[in-house]
């Protein structure tokens, strides 16, 4: 364990505040290019889909992301470690970011442009599984579960996400969009490479935290040896093997037997987890903090299906709908992306500082309130989205400032949640699960995220018309869980038997 004083950070968080930011530049530059590459003509390169066909692509696989890393965690926890895992996911992510390039050289509207996109968007749903929950574990073993500083150490961790998130739609996105989207995707697979390899130059700042269970007993290793870096490439290969052959075997399947096949993995899942952490968590204190992990994970599941629309309506609301011209230059749809970015990385430090003093003085908000904070901002951003929409009908062009305002409000309501969230899962878990447990906060963040691409036809089952009407429907229901929270707040703190 790595702390230098009580105010100070360990050198080890700056590593890996690095490596996440080229892992999420990766990430954000294709999120940023993937509905408008599915939606352009194919004369133009893209897919020509409907804007139905890409938002189901696109909800699908932004909520396989975040489920395979309950997986990535188990494997983690269980057989490799996180160091090895994250190189696993790295270099498999890396691979689907290039496999995505190729797609985007063939036409498509063939049967091989077809499959070069689903192998590409399969590498990086598997890849992400092994990285994603297990760089955050690692932020949260280089302190002691009731350390203070750990919320302020995930609040810079998330600077170094939203860093990468900022450059990659003004770098990667722009490029794809402006000269061919295989230079974008590419740009997206060097920029996880480099992550890798940041990692890897700058092991020695990690200590020994994160590596496979043979180093518990054994203060002094620090770095991994020729067996782990056999497992890595074995692994890798077998995760390449295993996003080809899925696509393969989807094609060559009926959609009933598919049907049936993955409700039977998907309980085979459920019993695994389920038997991990059972195995995991002893005694009625480590139940009850697994219980509030499950109660919050539902009001993650509500912001994150309202937040992700950032990716979806309001990316085509920015391309179709937004007046983009200023001072004769044509500001790149994907730049709207990086607002939410640029805007983290300067208001994170605000609120590090503030959750610090607030601790030092005793006001700290306890966590259930945090998250009814940012729910309450996310209902006031698509409120604000709401006249938006409606300021443009007729056809009309609206200011580029709605969609920053929008992005601004949402900005704040994310500190307060999914920072905090990730601080909690560290804090909160059984020692032995603490991978697993992170894996399945991205699983509710997999569901948001679903439920994000489908809130088009959610809100419509309810009389809520697409647009300004649809706006209103994830506001109000923002509302009402950000007012169920506060009413928990008491029991939830009960609950998590002196965690703050």
């Amino acid at each position: 364990m790595s702390t230098t004083t009580k105010t100070s950070h360990p050198k080890g968080l700056y590593t890996l505040f690095v490596t996440e930011m080229w892992e999420r530049y990766s990430y954000y530059g294709m999120r940023a290019l993937l509905t408008l590459f599915l939606v352009a003509e194919l004369v133009n390169g893209g897919f020509g889909m409907t804007r139905a066909e890409a938002f189901a692509i696109y909800g699908v696989f932004t909520g396989l992301v975040y489920v395979t890393p309950i997986i990535g965690g188990y494997l983690a926890d269980a057989v490799l470690g996180e160091r090895k895992a994250i190189y696993i996911g790295a270099f498999v992510m890396a691979a689907g970011q290039f496999t995505m390039a190729y797609s985007a050289t063939l036409d498509g509207g063939t049967d091989a442009g077809v499959f070069a996109l689903y192998s590409g968007l399969s590498l990086l749903i598997i890849g992400n599984g092994f990285f994603k929950p297990n760089i955050s574990t690692i932020v949260g073993g280089l302190y002691e579960a009731d350390d203070p500083r750990k919320d302020g150490a995930f609040t810079i961790f998330y600077m170094g996400i939203n860093l990468g998130a900022f450059i990659a739609p003004l770098t990667a996105g722009a490029v794809g969009t402006a000269y061919g989207w295989e230079y974008g995707f590419s740009m997206a697979g060097v920029g996880m490479l480099l992550g890798a390899f940041w990692f890897f130059f700058r092991r020695e700042t990690l200590l020994n935290v994160g590596l496979p269970t043979r180093c518990d007993v054994q203060p002094e290793c620090q770095f991994l040896n020729k067996k782990d870096w056999f497992d890595i490439v074995l692994y890798t290969i077998i995760a390449v093997a295993l996003s080809v052959g899925i696509v393969v075997f989807i094609d060559a399947v009926t959609e009933s037997t598919l049907d049936v096949i993955i409700k039977i993995i998907g309980a085979l899942v459920v019993i695994g987890i389920g038997t991990a952490i059972a195995k995991g968590t002893s005694g009625r204190t480590e139940w009850s903090r697994v219980s509030v992990i499950f109660i919050l994970a539902i009001f993650n599941i509500v912001f994150w299906s309202g937040f992700e629309q950032a990716g979806s309506t309001f990316n085509l609301f920015a391309e179709e709908q937004t007046n983009r011209m200023l001072f004769g230059w044509e500001i790149p749809t994907t730049a709207f992306q990086s607002i939410n970015a640029i805007a983290i990385f300067i208001i994170a430090p605000i609120f590090d500082v503030m959750w610090g003093k607030l601790t030092r003085i005793g006001k700290n908000p306890p966590t259930p309130l945090k998250f009814a904070g940012g729910l309450i901002m996310l209902a006031a951003g698509f409120f604000v989205m709401s006249a938006a929409a409606s300021a443009a009908t007729g056809g009309n062009l609206v200011s580029p400032l709605w969609l920053v305002a929008v992005y601004l409000v949402h900005t704040l309501g994310e500190l307060m949640i999914s920072p905090i969230g990730l601080s909690m899962i560290t804090k909160l878990s059984p020692t032995k699960i603490v991978s697993i447990m992170m894996g399945l906060w991205m699983g509710s963040i997999a569901i948001g995220n679903y439920l994000a691409a489908a809130m088009e036809s959610i809100a419509h089952s309810w009389g809520f018309e697409q647009g300004a009407p649809m706006f209103r429907f994830i506001a109000i229901q923002a509302l009402i869980a950000a007012a169920v929270a506060i009413v928990l707040t008491p029991i939830i703190k009960r609950m998590m038997k002196g965690i703050h």
